[in-house]
């Protein structure tokens, strides 16, 4: 049994290239000329572009203030969530345009693509939006109707005479 060798020794015989790729290295920041990051977002059949850079915390969609856009407080603090998971609240300025869907459908678009923003202006911010679920697309949406019913689902009323 001469010349053994452990899993230290067989480390040094990979090539430089694969021990280099096998550190956890984060992705470059994916932002433009103009200081921005870009990503989309999708809800239900609502589709969000959204362009983040530093800033005071200004929301914007489709040109209006979101405050005025979605008017319930329940879909302004969904919009707000990943900024509080990342701990940087009002530190970004969203310019958002959403088409499709309702107001429901279209805030969980922003949040989506906020959420997908903010990775690719901090990388180093994925674990923690990751284990929030911000970054999962929802898929669920309206089933379509079937032919032969009144709904989806739902049968016409059964009439026995």
């Amino acid at each position: 049994m001469a010349d053994t060798k452990t899993l230290e020794d067989l480390k040094d015989l990979a090539p430089a290239g694969q021990a280099a790729a096998s550190e956890s290295t984060l992705p470059e920041p994916k932002i433009d000329e103009l200081g921005r990051a870009y990503a989309t977002g999708r809800r239900k059949n609502a589709i969000a572009r959204v362009w983040i850079k530093r800033g005071s915390g200004k929301i914007t969609v489709n040109g209006r203030e979101f405050e005025n856009y979605f008017g319930r407080p329940v879909l302004r603090m969904l919009i707000n969530q990943p900024f509080g998971a990342a701990a940087r609240n009002d530190q970004y300025d969203v310019f958002c345009t959403v088409v499709g869907g309702g107001l429901s459908g279209q805030a969980g678009a922003v949040r989506h693509g906020i959420s997908r923003a903010l990775i690719n202006f901090e990388p180093e911010l994925r674990k923690v939006l990751k284990a929030g679920g911000f970054l999962t697309r929802d898929s669920r949406a309206v089933e379509r109707k079937k032919y032969g019913k009144a709904k989806a689902r739902r049968s016409f009323q059964f009439s026995k005479r």
